[in-house]
């Protein structure tokens, strides 16, 4: 399975001095998570480990190879990016738009072959769009859209998911089986990586957690040695109360 690996990486973020290097490995059936106040780059790092942004320094390396060297179709045959908004260019159904997810797997002029449509009804099936399949997305809520955006990146069968906001717009129901499908491709060997407003949802879901802090400053590690009160008070500005349910930490603003 593939691995996602920076070396003393600095993401590129005008107007704002270097930070610290990020050197660390995102490995197969890993969960991470990445916390941070507004501003702070998450969004920013994600779409540089996806090579869609040049970092200011260091390297973001697949299976040891720099993105660099790798044409956009082999990325996208092994990575998947699920973006926090997404526009639409042409009018598309759902089931048209959850098969975008088969294309990186397809020569040009190629069509979707039977197996990449039922690649892409089960995605649909999972993220209980089935009802929706014949609707143009354009017409759908945003809850909906982020579903069919996720429905796509399952389609991809991708070994590493980079996820801005997986639960954005998503209503109570929806966040947690979002969230449970994350897990779940995990448990069958992906690496997922994602980046969180949701302190609680980081606790519950990720065995991982990147901070990043305003100045640059970022610390990681395993979940249970960074969801610190102290630390993630300093990475908020904010006093926060903890409480255990269900054996799981759960913060509150105090």
């Amino acid at each position: 399975m593939a691995v996602l690996e920076t070396h003393d990486l600095i993401v590129d973020i005008p107007g704002r001095a270097d930070g610290q290097p990020l050197s660390t490995r995102i490995q197969p059936g890993q969960r991470w998570g990445v916390l941070g106040p507004n501003g702070a780059g998450k969004t920013t790092l994600l779409h540089t480990l996806a090579g869609l942004r040049e970092p200011r320094h260091g390297q973001v390396l697949l299976d040891g190879e720099p993105l660099s060297h790798r044409r956009r179709r082999q990325l996208a045959r092994q990575l998947a990016v699920v973006f926090q908004e997404r526009q639409d260019s042409f009018p598309a159904t759902v089931l048209e738009t959850v098969l975008i997810g088969r294309h990186p797997f397809l020569s040009p002029w190629q069509r979707e072959s039977a197996e990449d449509i039922r690649l892409a009804h089960q995605a649909i099936e999972t993220l209980s769009l089935t009802l929706l399949r014949d609707r143009l997305v354009s017409t759908l809520s945003g809850g909906e859209r982020q579903r069919v955006s996720i429905a796509t990146a399952l389609t991809q069968q991708p070994a590493i998911w980079l996820v801005d906001e997986p639960t954005n717009h998503l209503d109570l129901h929806h966040q947690v089986a979002v969230m449970e499908l994350l897990h779940q491709q995990a448990a069958q060997g992906a690496a997922v990586f994602m980046c969180l407003h949701d302190l609680n949802l980081a606790a519950r879901w990720c065995d991982h957690l990147l901070l990043l802090y305003p100045d640059g400053e970022l610390c990681f590690g395993p979940a249970d040695t960074m969801l610190v009160p102290e630390a993630l008070e300093r990475l908020y500005d904010q006093k926060l109360s903890v409480a255990q349910v269900n054996g799981a930490p759960v913060f509150v603003p105090g």
